[in-house]
């Protein structure tokens, strides 16, 4: 089953995006990992080097900025984009994206 989100959630107390998936699961990402975690092509450093995941310590290490306003939409069915406080918005976090780089169950 491909993963699908039930509903998200943004805290801006906690710093946190959380997801509840269709299967149940729930992920919680850190916001300052996520910006990290950026798939697109000027931060993944090319085109030759989108698609990797990202190293599973973005999630781990101390936050460099607190995020207050960031904007969320929807891409299509397969995806989310994120405006952050700096104003990039050009990463488009697809669902299995997301699922694969749940903090939860990757590891350092």
């Amino acid at each position: 089953m491909a993963a699908q989100p039930n509903r998200i959630v943004v805290d801006n107390t906690k710093q946190e995006l959380t997801i509840e998936w269709k299967d149940g699961h729930k992920s919680a990402y850190g916001l300052d990992g996520l910006r990290a975690a950026c798939p697109c092509a000027e931060c993944a450093g090319g085109h030759e080097n989108m698609g990797g995941l990202p190293d599973p310590e973005v999630f781990t290490r101390p936050p460099r900025q607190k995020w207050t306003k960031i904007r969320l939409e929807a891409v299509g069915s397969y995806a989310l984009r994120i405006t952050w406080d700096d104003g990039h918005d050009a990463g488009i976090y697809s669902w299995e994206r997301l699922r694969s780089i749940c903090p939860c169950c990757r590891t350092v």
